[in-house]
């Protein structure tokens, strides 16, 4: 019973992986311009730089697959292996972090790939729902100050470790959590030093960063 469990887990969070792969963005953005969406604006194959290099239109069908994907791998998990929905079972939990994953580091695009925003809301609408709704609350009162969305749907996302033990009182949806936030951390990285790089300094990247919030204010 044990090693059948393990190999339908194991069987779910490839699967849940090689679908969180499929590229929407690049797709999208070959078929509408011809280009790669890689090589355009910041260079992130995800719904946010198709709305800025495409247009809205195009990032739109982007947005809604890559939030499908989440929430299909995450149900193809709970599926294979027979479990409740809304259940914080180790596989379908791992099956979730590998659609991220899978978006994050496509293996079809040669480890590249979006912030994984969309793919992490999917995920979580399925695996932790009323976790997800806190993340939107604090992200919404951030909007309201900040007046940039992403950026507060990520200082929100940092609610979900507090949010999963106090409505769940487990440590599973907890670890998950936290795995989530470090590959959004890990994924930002190479993004960070890139935009460290063009700016020169620190002090620099910060008036930047000054700027062009500014700017969207």
């Amino acid at each position: 019973m044990i090693v059948n469990e393990l190999i339908t887990g194991i069987i779910a969070i490839i699967i849940a992986y090689l679908l969180g792969s499929i590229n929407s963005a690049y797709i999208v953005t070959r078929l509408v311009t011809g280009k790669d969406i890689r090589q355009l604006g910041e260079g992130n194959a995800g719904s946010r730089n198709v709305f800025r290099s495409v247009g809205f239109w195009a990032a739109v069908p982007v947005a809604i697959f890559d939030m499908g994907k989440g929430t299909a791998s995450v149900a193809i998990a709970y599926w294979l292996l027979d479990v409740p929905i809304f259940d914080t079972n180790l596989f379908v939990l791992l099956a979730g972090i590998a659609a991220i994953a899978g978006h994050m580091w496509s293996v079809y695009l040669k480890f590249t790939g979006g912030n994984g925003l969309a793919a992490t809301i999917g995920a979580l609408a399925i695996l932790l729902p009323w976790e997800l709704l806190i993340v939107f609350g604090v992200m919404f009162v951030l909007t309201v100050i900040m007046r940039n969305p992403v950026l507060s749907l990520n200082i929100g996302l940092l609610s979900l470790p507090v949010s999963s033990w106090f409505l769940k009182k487990e440590w599973l949806p907890v670890y998950f959590s936290i795995v989530i936030i470090v590959m959004m951390i890990l994924n930002f990285l190479p993004t960070a030093r890139v935009a460290l790089a063009k700016a020169g300094s620190r002090g620099r990247l910060f008036d930047q960063l000054l700027r062009r919030n500014a700017q969207h204010n």
